[in-house]
């Protein structure tokens, strides 16, 4: 068995995904579980495309000590600098630069002759050599450059200091067959390739960025790239518990080992997918809701005289195991924490105390909690964490056939109480002009809702709510999640974390301003 590095780019790639703006506080959440999960590389962001970003990448490299932290860096001085003053103080900080190396891409992208392009590649990693233990380097659409190219500019970067070789499947363009023989033949035609460890990052276009990964890892690529959930640009990148549960359920054909905790799966995959908004599909391999799921009779039949008929994952294996321990009302702390520590949440003891509190509020409601239910839990405290400028205070809505009219009232962050009231054609519409009245102020900005979605966090007519909305005010939009046993207060909450998003980047904005300034 020979050693598969994961590299996970969930935080950086995955976050580039459309509609999605992870908070600080929420990209810590997912480093510190995929830190759980044994990733091997965590790229947590691009620190020099934003202050926020800087900021999240900061203190991932601070907190997580057992996985190696990476940043993302064009081949550019300032890009790298910033790089390094965001992760200098990891456990094994690495940078990861990126080149386009196709000829479309350079001449209409970067308008740079190939010469040029080796030129900059050459001279970027040797920079960043002289700071970063591991470097990184990616040829960008490397599976529509010329091979030639690609051995010469690769045996270039190798000289200068790099250590990885990235050759990313960028636009989801290659089959199994095209990128295993483009391996093959930098091995053989790059003097020194066995010096650095080669990588395959695939995105999924045409739906073919699993079987590329697998193909890559069969040919013995030493490093595997991926999101959680397959979330990325366009269709996405490859999805890494595809890939990663493949490999322990075919490890006779693939022979390889990682230190990835498969029965994190499912927990990894349900945060990510709580915190992006991005819901997964129920057919979806692994993860999905219908992944162990069986209504034909033929299949049941054959499910419950050797599961292995149908399942050649055992649930267990990735997470899915049914509850051993019914949680309500009177159940005591020691249970609670038992069962968060099956679910592998490993919290202080004054945010162990909060949450058991807070599922204990939850019993009064609910005869049986779940383990979504306290998944959905441990999202509501930990976004209550952020400083939020809006706090809901209480909601008060009188229907009527022609209109419906809502009182409200939020804490601002100082402590001031402001109520509002105002009228709609319907609920969610009353709610939304009542938060537009508070928050719009003097100013009067204008606001308007450009998506709105709900959705039952658990099933059952006890289910918890979440609500997702997305709302415009002014030139910005912000993201908001809402949950609650009410769907309005749910949607009430869902406005007015949007607006604390909305203003939070205001204030990332204005932070940037003033750096530049002061620079």
């Amino acid at each position: 068995m020979r050693k598969l590095e994961v590299f996970d780019t969930t935080l950086r790639d995955g976050e580039q995904s459309a509609g999605v703006n992870l908070h600080r506080h929420e990209k810590l959440e997912i480093a510190l579980q995929l830190e759980r999960y044994g990733v091997d590389v965590m790229e947590a962001g691009f620190p020099a495309s934003s202050q926020g970003d800087f900021l999240a990448v900061q203190e991932i490299a601070k907190r997580v000590r057992n996985v190696s932290v990476c940043g993302l860096a064009r081949a550019h001085v300032s890009d790298i600098d910033a790089a390094w003053e965001a992760l200098k103080e990891a456990v094994e900080p690495r940078l990861h630069i990126f080149l386009a190396t196709s000829p479309i891409h350079m001449e209409h992208k970067l308008r740079m002759t190939p010469d040029q392009v080796v030129e900059a590649a050459v001279s970027s990693v040797r920079y960043a050599a002289a700071k970063f233990p591991v470097v990184e380097w990616s040829a960008e659409d490397a599976t529509r450059s010329e091979w030639t190219f690609l051995a010469r500019i690769i045996t270039a970067v190798i000289d200068a200091g790099a250590k990885v070789i990235n050759l990313p499947d960028t636009v989801g363009y290659s089959t199994p067959a095209e990128y295993v023989a483009m391996f093959q033949y930098l091995r053989e035609n790059v003097p020194n390739a066995h010096c650095v460890k080669f990588s395959a990052h695939c995105h999924d276009d045409l739906g073919l960025a699993v079987a590329n990964s697998l193909a890559a890892i069969a040919s013995g690529v030493e490093q595997i790239e991926g999101t959680i959930n397959g979330i990325g640009e366009r269709a996405g990148n490859a999805a890494l518990e595809e890939i990663l549960t493949a490999l322990v359920i075919r490890r006779d054909w693939y022979e390889v080992e990682t230190n990835i905790e498969l029965a994190q799966t499912a927990l990894t995959s349900k945060l990510v997918s709580k915190l992006t908004g991005i819901s997964v599909p129920p057919n979806k391999a692994v993860v999905g809701g219908n992944a162990f799921a069986h209504e034909s009779g033929i299949h049941q039949d054959g499910v419950l005289k050797n599961t292995l008929t149908y399942e050649i994952i055992r649930p267990e294996m990735v997470g899915y195991g049914s509850n051993k321990m019914v949680l309500g009302k009177h159940s005591g702390r020691h249970a609670f924490r038992e069962k968060c520590m099956e679910l592998g949440i490993l919290l202080e003891e004054e945010q162990f105390n909060a949450l058991f509190n807070a599922f204990k509020s939850l019993t009064d409601h609910k005869k049986e909690v779940t383990d979504d239910d306290i998944l959905a839990l441990l999202l509501e405290s930990g976004q209550q964490e952020m400083i939020q400028q809006y706090h809901l205070d209480f909601l008060h809505v009188t229907y009527m056939e022609d209109k419906t009219t809502t009182a409200l009232g939020v804490r601002l962050s100082n402590g001031e109480s402001v109520r509002e009231v105002a009228t709609g054609n319907g609920t969610v519409e009353a709610i939304f002009n009542t938060v537009e009245r508070i928050v719009a102020g003097s100013a009067r900005e204008n606001m308007c809702l450009l998506d709105y979605r709900i959705q039952s966090t658990t099933g059952g007519q006890d289910a918890l709510a979440e609500v997702y909305v997305k709302v415009q005010l002014g030139n910005q939009a912000g993201a908001g999640r809402g949950l609650d046993n009410d769907v309005l207060a749910a949607s009430a909450k869902a406005f007015l974390d949007a607006i604390n998003r909305i203003h939070l980047k205001s204030q990332l904005e204005q932070n940037v301003l003033a750096l530049t300034a002061e620079r």
